[in-house]
Parts: C-alpha cells; structure tokens; sequence
C-alpha cells in the first residue's frame, strides 16, 4: 500500500481529535484523521451521554475564558450540523464554605465578575428540597452551565470535519509513529501515512504513544451510574440543577433525569490510579454502586432507586490534575493534547483551535503556562 500523504495528521479521534479535525478542516487544511475504535466509541472518556459544561471554574481560574469560549464553540457546532448538543442547566456546587468546590467557584467568580447566588443549608434546602445537607455545608448557584449530548458532540465534529474534506479512518490502530524536521509519518495497522505536521490526541493511550514523554501520565476506572428515583419530578430539568458535592467520601456529580433511564449520579476520582488503559475493566460491576449509593442515600433520598444504567469512563490523569496542550519537546511539528483528568470534554471546541494553531503555526494565543509538558 502506498503513503496516504495531508497536511496534518490526527491521531485519535475522540473528544480532543474529532474537535481539531473538524477546526483543521474548517481552516481549509488537508487533515488525515486516525482513529483504533468506531466513530464516538465508549472506550476512552468521551460518552456517556452526558458532559457537565460550566463556567465558574473551581478547579482554577484561569480556566474561565476557556469556558466561556467553548460554549460559543459548541453553540457554532449546533448551528453548522442542525442538531441540539447542548442544554442550558444551572450547576450547583456543594460543601463546607472552605472546600475546594465551593470556594474555588467563588475565587473563579470573584476574579470575572460572574453572577453566582450563595445558598445557606437552610437555603439550599428550600429551593432544592430534594437534597439533605448538613447544618455547615453551604451551596453556590450559577447559571451559566448546562450539560452536552457527549457522544453526539463527538459525532458532530467528525460529521463536519467530513463534510469539510477531512479524510477519517476508523478501526485503525496506530502501531508506530516518527517525526523528523521534514515530516510525519505514522504507520497503522493498515498502511502508513506522511504529513508535515502530526497532533496526538490518543486519550488514555497517549501515555503509550509518548512514550517518556508520557510517563506521568494515569489512568482511572472511573463508573457513572443511573438510579431510577422515588419521585421522577424530583429530577426534571426545571427542578434539578446539575450539581457538584465536595464531601468527607470524595466528590460526587450527577445531572438531571432527562430520559428513562434515571438520574445521572458519580464519583469524581476516589479510584486506584492505573499505568495502562488495559488494566481497565470496562463491564460494570455490582461493587463499582457501594460509593455511589451511600452518597446517595445521604444526599438524594428520593434518587435512591434501582441501578437502570451502568458506564464505565477511562480518566487519564496528569500530576496536577491540569492538561497537557502543547508542542512535543523534541519535535516542533508535533502537538499533544492529553490527560484532561475528568472534566476536559467540555473544552473540546477550544482545544481543538489551539492544537490547530500549535499544529500550523507552532503558537497560539491562547495562554497555556497550565497546560505545558514538563511542567512536573
């Protein structure tokens, strides 16, 4: 088989890889996409039907323009495929006044002068009677926040990305790939491909891909589970906020009910960290509900139903928990994207454009002192 030569190659088309194939080709550049799984596929970290997007950023600050920017993002993907991808919902972080939650939502409003309500216990649970918190939690209420159909956002990209001329390969592994100053090439299990600029957007498998770059990099087995409630109106859209709760247990998340599946309800980190994506099981399992429930039966008692859905997500990890967005160290025409640590999904619009910027130009004006390589 000969080479299959483009501009840029993308290796990995998940959340990060369909959202760069799709800005490459809007910026009329030959993009070869490669991708080991089906299109959208439940094998790394993005699907599961639903992805939190908000806007006070606990995690940092410097987060925010980010998610300001991804929402137009996502909101010009809806306009060019004609489809509904994102739902407006307002996000309600709990926990101590001290938590990393909610003191962290607040410094991120504080530094952007963004709108947010602060709810005492006893506020919190007259408008939200559903939860049960304790006499020292307290909430913080914003309302620029929603939730996104995440395999449809995926498959929305690589429709455009297509439509645009991008050429994308599915069930394709890659086995090996190398980068001189002339060009790319990266060999699959079908054939190999020549570029003049190459961007990895692997997932849980850039660890593998980067080789020692890609050393710190972990992954975790992270299960998102659906419970049919007691009391369904409890969770409509018009009642139920998505939320984020900082207990002594760890972090939970969860959304509201939007179809008959149940409420959406999870642990955010609490598992084993992982050397390779291989050591995870990817079957639910009848221990992966015992967190879960207990958070629930604390804190949602009319969600305490039956399990109706299990998933299992594939988190890749950095040290800090921040990303990795950058050019690789050795090789100037190559960009990574990788351990987005849980909560990456909802930027994919914004990564996309800056992996396209590093990947033509080799800068972005984006600032990304948070998200360089070696920053460990």
């Amino acid at each position: 088989m000969s080479a299959t030569t483009a501009d840029v190659i993308v290796l990995g088309l998940g959340g990060m890889g369909s959202a760069a194939a799709c800005e490459l080709a809007r910026r009329g550049v030959r993009v070869v996409g490669l991708e080991q799984f089906t299109g959208a596929h439940d094998r790394g970290s993005s699907h599961g039907r639903t992805r939190i997007i908000r806007t006070a950023y606990y995690e940092h600050p410097a987060y925010v323009p980010m998610c300001r920017a991804a929402f137009a993002g996502w909101y010009r993907l809806e306009q060019e495929v004609g489809r509904h991808l994102l739902t407006e919902c307002p996000c309600l972080s709990l926990g101590p006044p001290t938590s990393d939650v909610v003191a962290g939502v607040q410094a991120a409003a504080r530094e952007h002068s963004l709108k947010i309500e602060a709810l005492t216990a006893d506020e919190l649970t007259r408008r939200y009677g559903m939860f049960r918190v304790g006499p020292d939690e307290v909430g913080v209420v914003e309302h620029a926040a929603g939730f996104l159909a995440v395999e449809a956002c995926v498959q929305a990209h690589l429709d455009e990305a297509r439509r645009r001329g991008a050429d994308l390969r599915f069930e394709e592994p890659a086995v090996s790939w190398e980068a001189t100053p002339a060009g790319v090439t990266v060999t699959t299990a079908k054939g190999w491909y020549t570029a003049d600029r190459l961007i990895i957007t692997a997932g849980p498998w850039a660890g593998r891909l980067l080789g020692e770059l890609g050393s710190p990099l972990r992954v975790m087995r992270q299960v998102a589970l659906w419970f049919e409630p007691t009391r369904a109106d409890d969770f409509r859209r018009d009642r139920f906020p998505i939320f984020i709760a900082e207990t002594e247990a760890g972090h939970f998340y969860g959304l509201p009910m939007i179809d008959g599946s149940g409420v959406k309800i999870a642990r955010h980190y609490g598992a084993p960290e992982l050397l390779s994506p291989d050591e995870i099981d990817g079957t639910p399992r009848p221990e992966d509900e015992g967190p879960v429930r207990d958070f629930v039966r604390r804190t949602l008692p009319t969600a305490d139903g039956p399990v109706r859905l299990a998933s299992v997500c594939r988190y890749t990890l950095t040290p800090d928990r921040h990303f990795i967005i950058d050019r690789h160290p050795e090789y100037a025409n190559v960009a990574i994207a990788a351990g987005f640590s849980g909560h990456g999904f909802k930027f994919a619009p914004v990564v996309g454009a800056m992996l396209a910027d590093l990947a033509l130009t080799g800068e972005t004006a984006w600032p990304r002192e948070l998200f360089r390589v070696g920053r460990w």
